[in-house]
């Protein structure tokens, strides 16, 4: 299976793109390409059908920003902050999340294809009704996320914390470590209905 998850591509930048002016706002319909985006402050900022093209950001505050359908392509954030960040109805294909603070951020009725989160804090995120194909989640803190009704397919989670996961049966189609398997043991009887003799 893991050989199955395939890696995102990276953004193609140039030269010229990693020496660009900050990037201080978003519009509705917005159009974000080919640059190199650091220490920026798009906090609590609405951009309505966003399109992010061969961008890579890094330790930006990304947090409350409110993006539904958004477009993301071959785009890399490291070390930002994105807490309460609403991604709904978006598509995100080749997408790199690297240490990054994600908690109650939100990836409801998207399609997510080849992203990986690496090192990141996803607590209380959720990927309600989501389609997941080929997404790594490796070292993440995953606790009270919620994927009920996400669909997965060829997905990966290695070394993360999956305390009170909201919709474990939606883990259908993801690859777990075997420790992980067991210390949830009592999460899947749960799930199935099963109870636990003495």
């Amino acid at each position: 299976m893991s050989g199955a998850t395939r890696q995102p591509e990276l953004p193609r930048l140039g030269e010229d793109d990693l020496d660009e002016p900050p990037l201080t706002s978003l519009g509705d319909d917005a159009f974000v390409a080919g640059r190199a985006v650091a220490a920026s402050d798009l906090s609590g900022q609405r951009a309505q059908s966003l399109s992010i093209t061969d961008v890579e950001f890094t330790r930006c505050n990304l947090a409350n920003l409110q993006a539904p359908q958004a477009r993301m392509s071959r785009v890399a954030i490291a070390d930002c902050r994105l807490t309460g960040a609403a991604f709904t109805e978006s598509h995100l294909r080749d997408v790199t999340f690297r240490g990054c603070r994600a908690d109650l951020a939100s990836f409801g009725f998207s399609r997510l294809e080849r992203v990986t989160f690496e090192d990141c804090v996803l607590t209380g995120s959720d990927f309600l009704e989501g389609h997941l194909d080929c997404v790594r989640f490796h070292g993440c803190d995953l606790s009270e996320a919620d994927i009920r009704g996400a669909r997965l397919h060829a997905c990966e989670l290695r070394g993360c914390r999956l305390e009170r996961l909201e919709g474990v049966a939606s883990l259908k189609g993801a690859a777990l470590e075997w420790p992980a398997i067991v210390e949830m043991a009592g999460t899947w009887a749960a799930a199935l209905g099963i109870d636990v003799l003495d």
